[in-house]
């Protein structure tokens, strides 16, 4: 259950307070206090259903045993391990000692491999007769 027996009594007392407020000057006094009384009871027994609901809806799901071979305890955890890069940082550090040379080496490399990327060229409109453009224009704002 949500909660302690504290929440189920609290809400009953607000329960019976505000009917006996309501009822002043309409009632007797007994009918008052019998109201409140019986008010009290009836929060007192919604308080504990809702509390029972939200348990059962707070509640995690719980998988049938033949579903939880090999997937037990997956998604629970979270792994906060960092990959070991103790390797690379070893070959960066030999080929820091040893000098640019080999860096210089792979830069030139990669150099001679980049090619500029050379898209199509668009049509140009310089050698396009006039009623051609509007034409052109006139069909593509579907005038």
């Amino acid at each position: 259950m949500v909660g302690n027996w504290r929440w189920n009594v609290g809400l009953g007392i607000v329960g019976a307070v505000l009917t006996l407020l309501f009822s002043i000057g309409k009632n007797p006094l007994s009918v008052m206090l019998m109201r409140s009384m019986y008010a009290f009871i009836a929060f007192v027994a919604i308080a504990f259903v809702m509390r029972f609901l939200l348990a059962f809806i707070l509640r995690p799901p719980v998988m049938h045993q033949a579903e939880t071979v090999g997937e037990e305890g997956k998604g629970t955890q979270l792994d906060l391990q960092t990959p070991d890069e103790s390797e690379d940082l070893n070959q960066l550090l030999k080929s820091q000692m040893d000098g640019h040379k080999t860096q210089d080496v792979q830069h030139q490399e990669q150099q001679s491999q980049f090619k500029p990327l050379t898209p199509p060229k668009l049509v140009s409109t310089q050698n396009k007769e006039p009623e051609e453009l509007a034409k052109a224009i006139r069909h593509l704002t579907g005038g």
